[in-house]
């Protein structure tokens, strides 16, 4: 379950920081550009990732490893 949620954090944190990266600096790259009903909004998706990706990391912390 650990590693689950680490390998979820991690994707999390990438598709944030692409999404930020498309926003800022016009990269095509990661998924939420190409979601329609959040063009426009790809800074709040991208901060939004980034907020779960921590929560995921803090949460695969205090599970207990099998």
């Amino acid at each position: 379950m650990k590693k689950a949620l680490e390998v979820a954090g991690f994707l999390a944190l990438v598709q944030g920081a692409l999404a930020l990266a498309h926003r800022f600096a016009h990269w095509r790259a990661g998924l939420v550009w190409r979601v329609p009903f959040l063009h426009g909004r790809e800074v709040w998706a991208g901060v939004g990732l980034l907020v779960l990706a921590l929560v995921l990391f803090v949460v695969a912390d205090r599970v207990k490893p099998e």
